[in-house]
């Protein structure tokens, strides 16, 4: 496990992330406290140190059984939750990006965790009803509190967080690090205009489900269950995902290694600052995933999945690209700038 610098903090965290979402038996498909205590420690062992969570994961246990795990080593371990979601359905106030929840939810989380402060506090999910201005100086009160060191934000626009880290910039409040996204080989739309943006702003991004809920380790190649097709996850089946899932087959078995392996190290190759969120309900599971660190992709085959799994880049990106565009804007000069800003 090698460590980087996180977004443009001095943090330094290991190179993949470990979720938590799954400790904790209450939505039904989690691990009970054994695995889970199982799953951690094989992480720690590889020299894991990044440890994400939220406020809403298995109804507060993921937060519990964390807290647990990692007292012994408080300081070793980066620590990072989120508020947003709702601790209470009953109470308007109980969910949201505004003071009074942020506040809330992060003393409870503090009280979940056992611990006194949060490396990382992600703020969820923008909810469209809080200003940016309340959620930046909230969130820069809490850090001057000592309560959190270091703030991000996940599942959110680009033109919002663009904004957030100006306003904050401007008024010498904290910014964000750090962005959480869902990206990997079967879902690429962040690269229009969330990855971009977070490069611009030295942002850290955390990818949430690298594996697209299990499509890329190859358990729909050969049929879809007709039970998976009701669940919210079918919309990922798509014939474009199981052909690019049964490339990472064949990769995978040319290269000897896992297909989930191979998924995640595609990942790992897109950018230095890109850290794959990786989670498990079962040791073995884990045990798959930290595989990816004996190994990287060969360009040619770095090369065939990107080209597979392209997205549409969509207006204004394909309209700016187009050659008649860029010789009225550049004239004669078209093709000649070598801009290292687009590298």
């Amino acid at each position: 496990m090698l460590y980087k610098l996180l977004g443009k903090s001095g943090l330094r965290v290991s190179e993949l992330c470990l979720g938590t979402m799954t400790f904790g038996t209450e939505w039904g498909t989690g691990a009970d406290w054994a695995e889970s205590k199982r799953i951690f420690d094989a992480y720690v062992e590889k020299g894991g140190n990044f440890i994400d969570t939220a406020n809403r994961y298995t109804e507060g246990t993921s937060e519990k059984w964390v807290g647990e795990f990692i007292a012994s080593q408080r300081d070793y371990f980066v620590l990072a939750t989120k508020y947003t979601l709702y601790d209470d359905r009953k109470n308007p106030n109980a969910s949201g990006n505004h003071r009074k929840n942020l506040k809330r939810s992060v003393e409870q989380s503090l009280r979940r965790l056992n611990t006194d402060y949060i490396d990382l506090l992600w703020l969820h999910v923008w909810d469209f009803t809080t200003s940016i201005e309340e959620v930046m100086q909230s969130l820069n009160d809490l850090v001057r509190s000592g309560k959190v060191l270091h703030i991000g934000i996940s599942d959110s626009p680009a033109w919002i967080v663009a904004s957030a880290n100006t306003m904050a910039e401007l008024r010498g409040w904290e910014s964000f690090i750090g962005l959480q996204i869902e990206y990997s080989l079967i879902q690429r739309t962040p690269e229009r205009d969330l990855l971009p943006m977070a490069k611009h702003f030295g942002l850290a991004v955390l990818a949430w489900s690298p594996l697209g809920a299990g499509v890329l380790t190859g358990k729909y190649n050969q049929g879809i269950p007709a039970d998976v097709r009701l669940t919210e996850n079918s919309r990922k089946l798509i014939p474009q995902n199981i052909k690019i899932a049964q490339k990472v087959g064949e990769i995978a078995q040319t290269l000897g290694y896992t297909p989930t392996q191979v998924a995640l190290n595609w990942l790992r190759s897109q950018h230095q600052q890109v850290f794959p969120i990786i989670g498990a309900r079962k040791l073995s599971q884990i045990d798959d995933s930290l595989g990816c660190l004996r190994f990287q992709l060969p360009n040619e085959m770095l090369k065939e999945l990107s080209e597979l799994s392209a997205v549409e880049m969509g207006f204004p990106h394909d309209f700016i690209a187009y050659p008649a565009v860029q010789d009225v804007i550049f004239g004669d000069y078209a093709g000649k700038i070598q801009n290292h800003r687009l590298k």
